[in-house]
């Protein structure tokens, strides 16, 4: 069994290829840097626009002058993970894993795009924070605490843990929510943040049932309050999939973008695929 130090190694090997050849160009175009910011002046040139006229310099020297803006291109990402026991303790930890591996390469193609990440891993509480920090170093720390981090708690509570969030974060940034979204408390809090930031929501589907066709009463343990009951196997499948539908219009009709992933898939096309579904969105808003 690989010890902690060769695990986060094989992960970043894992993740550095795709982000170098593919998604750290995608993640550049979906997340451009918000407003300008000021760089300098400069002696005015016949068809420059007047509006940019630095009055103070132009009286002080006797000379025309504009102000020179660049685009303000570091931004913050983060991503709130949920480590609740649905998600670690899931069949093979096949949402923790594929969690991990979509985390990972977020962390990589913004720390290459010279972005600040940080992490915030929750439960029905915020378990543990990665302050915003930006080169390699600090993208090792990201993948080693989503490798290692034991969570003190088991449950989900978006409500009052977004709610937090809100109050960290008062600057537009880039937000990824991951989850499995298995609470109904996520929308109100949802919809205030993305009128905040650039709110992503990345839901993380389990294996497809293999006994939904089972008329029988299975018992069954919740993993996150660990209470034992009988459930039809059929009906849960049925509630599972109106839970997904209302969970995507939901999503739509917030203006909030969701990245819907299985357990199977391969997520650096997963990731690729919804950066340009979002690329494709922007340029038919321009278009309209």
């Amino acid at each position: 069994m690989l010890d902690s130090d060769a695990r986060l190694s094989l992960l970043e090997l894992k993740c550095r290829r795709p982000v170098e050849h593919l998604l750290a160009g995608e993640y550049h175009s979906v997340f451009r840097g918000q407003g300008i910011e000021f760089e300098d002046v400069r002696p005015y040139q016949p068809g420059d626009d007047v509006r940019a006229m630095d009055w103070k310099v132009t009286a002080r020297t006797g000379e025309p002058h504009i102000k020179r803006f660049i685009e303000q291109r570091e931004q913050v990402l983060y991503l709130l993970v949920d480590v609740s026991a649905s998600m670690i303790d899931s069949q093979a930890q096949l949402k923790r894993k594929l969690v991990i591996e979509i985390s990972a390469l977020l962390t990589m193609a913004a720390v290459k795009n010279n972005d600040r990440v940080s992490l915030i891993l929750f439960t029905d509480r915020i378990e543990h924070v990665v302050a915003p920090g930006k080169g390699r170093t600090h993208a090792l720390r990201i993948m080693d605490a989503l490798l290692n981090y034991q969570p003190q708690a088991t449950g989900t509570a978006f409500e009052s843990v977004l709610r937090q969030f809100g109050q960290m974060a008062r600057k537009h940034s880039v937000v990824f929510v991951l989850s499995d979204f298995m609470a109904d408390d996520y929308l109100e809090e949802l919809q205030a943040l993305a009128g905040r930031h650039d709110l992503n929501a990345v839901n993380v589907l389990a294996p497809q049932e293999r006994l939904t066709d089972c008329k029988e009463l299975v018992k069954m343990r919740d993993v996150e309050t660990g209470e034992s009951r009988f459930v039809d196997l059929q009906n849960a499948a049925d509630r599972k999939q109106f839970h997904q539908q209302k969970l995507r219009e939901n999503m739509l009709q917030s203006g909030i973008g969701l990245m819907e992933v299985a357990v199977e898939e391969d997520c650096v096309s997963a990731l690729a695929g919804y950066f340009r579904a979002r690329l494709r969105h922007v340029a038919d808003e321009i278009g309209g």
